[in-house]
């Protein structure tokens, strides 16, 4: 049997919090969800957390909660999971697209820079994404951000439990986004939810995710149904007091894969700047010979995911976005992830490493 690329960790404490949840018969938007916003967004430094129904919907919402529609643009990566860039399109407005730095393959902050001067300066938000768990280089982009007068969001559907020169992610932007879908670094089952110190933001976010509610049956805006269930948040509740044991556990297993490939002609390790705190979402390489890889990984009962194959300007959905990223287009031809997660044991951890180390093109 393959070591598998996810495998959740839920534990007994979570099944007793969903069966207290259920005898309280409040499954629907109830304290527990009340309970965890305000855990996630503590836990974050953070005012204010709205939790939803997944990491989309969030993304959705949190652009809907500055107000990004119609005209409006958002300078993004095109390397990410395609939900970055449909949630702009979800609001009726446009992504621009500034390529990823190669080393750490989050979002170039001068790529960002010539994305709005592409658009005459015409921009209104800037999404970044602290792709695989690590963080983007968010003084820069903060820095670039205030000179032009516009939102710094955070897509950190990847990076629970990181941090950036000693601040947790989700306090780096104006407004940030996370995932509890099965395979994040902690989970909801499906969810997500944004955090903000901004309190009109969080209202709107609020209102928007509940139907544009202002009141019980009153209903100033247009809004969805996107709320986190209460069996949700009481397993999220859960999986928080876990979170800095996960990554520590899925840094630790890191710092084994960096060891056998220190040197290693072929594959390249991933990085980890100065002042950042790798979360480790995923472990990911880089090789030219990727396909030989994942052949020699697979032969080895190691599982493996290509994280992502096709960036988001190539995708059929966005042929009419103009966009110039080679660092982004050469990485979906080099990235390769294996397990990392904390449920691995010694050894299989150790046969991941071996396998690693044994790589020849």
């Amino acid at each position: 049997m393959s070591i598998p690329i996810a495998s959740p960790e839920l534990g007994i404490g979570a099944l007793g919090d969903v069966i207290e949840t259920v005898e309280g018969a409040r499954l629907a938007d109830g304290p527990p969800v009340r309970a965890f916003e305000a855990a996630f967004a503590d836990y974050c430094g953070r005012t204010h957390g709205i939790a939803t129904s997944n990491g989309t919907t969030a993304l959705h919402a949190a652009l809907r909660g500055l107000e990004i529609g119609p005209g409006d643009t958002v300078v993004t990566t095109p390397f990410s999971f395609v939900a970055t860039a449909n949630a702009i399109r979800l609001c009726g407005a446009d992504p621009a697209f500034a390529d990823v730095d190669p080393r750490t393959l989050n979002i170039d902050p001068d790529a960002v820079r010539a994305a709005i001067e592409v658009c005459d300066g015409d921009v209104d938000a800037i999404l970044a994404v602290h792709l695989y768990g690590l963080p983007a280089e968010m003084d820069e982009l903060r820095e670039i951000a205030e000179e032009n007068g516009i939102p710094l969001i955070e897509d950190a559907a990847q990076a629970h439990g990181a941090s950036y020169r000693g601040d947790p992610v989700g306090s780096l932007g104006d407004v940030a986004c996370f995932s509890f879908y099965p395979t994040k670094n902690i989970t909801t089952g499906e969810g997500g939810i944004v955090v903000t110190d901004d309190s009109e933001v969080a209202d709107r976010v609020a209102r928007f995710i509940n139907h544009g509610r202002s009141g019980r049956y009153d209903h100033d805006i247009v809004g969805h149904n996107f709320r986190l269930t209460s069996i949700g948040a009481a397993i999220g509740s859960q999986q928080l007091r876990r979170l800095d044991d996960f990554v520590e556990i899925r840094r630790r297993n890191a710092a084994a894969y960096d060891r056998a490939l220190a040197d290693h002609p072929s594959v390249s390790a991933p990085i980890e700047p100065s002042g950042t705190h790798h979360a480790y979402h995923q472990y990911t390489v880089q090789c030219s010979a990727r396909a030989a890889l994942q052949e020699h990984l697979a032969d080895a009962d190691v599982d493996t995911g290509v994280y992502y194959p096709t960036p988001i300007h190539r995708q059929p959905a966005y042929a009419d976005v103009e966009a110039d990223a080679p660092e982004a287009e050469r990485a979906a031809d080099r990235v390769l992830s294996v397990p990392v997660h904390p449920t691995l044991n010694r050894s299989e951890v150790r046969a991941i490493a071996d396998a690693l180390a044994g790589f020849e093109p």
